[in-house]
């Protein structure tokens, strides 16, 4: 026998569609500040690493009196390194050239969509992205 009692009904439709529209609204207003953040923390990321490989590069230079050619590449530092050498946070190899375009040498990645320039996130980072702000 189905029991009236009020106490035992469950939610009607439009209670559950109201529930589900207040939740979209929610996550509308969350998920874009969430994610700009994560953007914000890859480049953070990338400033870090390449921090560390500027420092890599000039112990490497202390103890053989050059940096490593464009040949030999960032691999040539990574005894140096406390970690295994590594990508930039987009899963690309960092950018390595000597000489440098204001120095013996550069190390920088081209950001988020992994081509040269670009605004944002997908502006380049390191070396590469302050020459540009210069000319």
């Amino acid at each position: 026998m189905i029991s009236h009692n009020p106490r035992l009904r469950g939610f009607t439709l439009l209670e559950l569609l109201v529930v589900i529209v207040i939740i979209g609204l929610l996550a509308g207003y969350v998920a874009p500040r969430y994610f700009s953040q994560v953007g914000k923390s890859e480049v953070q990321v990338a400033r870090s690493q390449i921090d560390a490989l500027e420092k890599a590069l000039d112990q490497y230079r202390l103890e053989n009196r050059r940096y490593p050619s464009s040949e030999e590449g960032l691999a040539a530092v990574g005894p140096y390194l406390r970690k295994a050498l590594p990508n930039d946070p987009w899963g690309r190899p960092y950018v390595y050239r000597v000489p440098g375009s204001r120095g013996d040498f550069e190390v920088f990645s081209y950001g988020r969509d992994g081509k040269a320039g670009g605004t944002g996130e997908d502006a380049d980072v390191g070396v590469a992205q302050e020459i540009s702000l210069k000319q």
